[in-house]
């Protein structure tokens, strides 16, 4: 395996489950509950993020091939079975506060 390659995995997989460990919002803005809508809305510039690292990671190894929607959600769907540790650590092993 290459080591772009390699780098991408282990940034998406770190990235996936980034909105699920951290208690702000973007890592910035504090919040005294973070919902499911902020961290779904955070996987999603994750997972464009990512796909930016990656792009351009390909961009400098040769030139870039083009996409179809097919690529799109395979990616997506890896992108959320990399963010699954995460989920079930934040719904269902943490322990609720009352």
């Amino acid at each position: 395996m290459e080591s772009s390659v390699a780098t991408v995995l282990l940034v998406a997989v770190l990235a996936a489950n980034l909105p699920f460990f951290m208690p702000r919002i973007a890592g910035v803005i504090k919040v005294e509950s973070k919902h499911a809508g902020w961290r779904l809305l955070e996987l999603v510039v994750l997972f464009f993020l990512v796909g930016l690292l990656a792009r351009f990671l390909e961009g400098r190894q040769m030139p870039v091939h083009s996409q179809n929607w097919q690529f799109y959600a395979t990616t997506a769907a890896l992108f959320l079975v990399f963010a699954f540790p995460g989920f079930v650590y934040r719904y269902f092993w943490k322990k609720r506060r009352n």
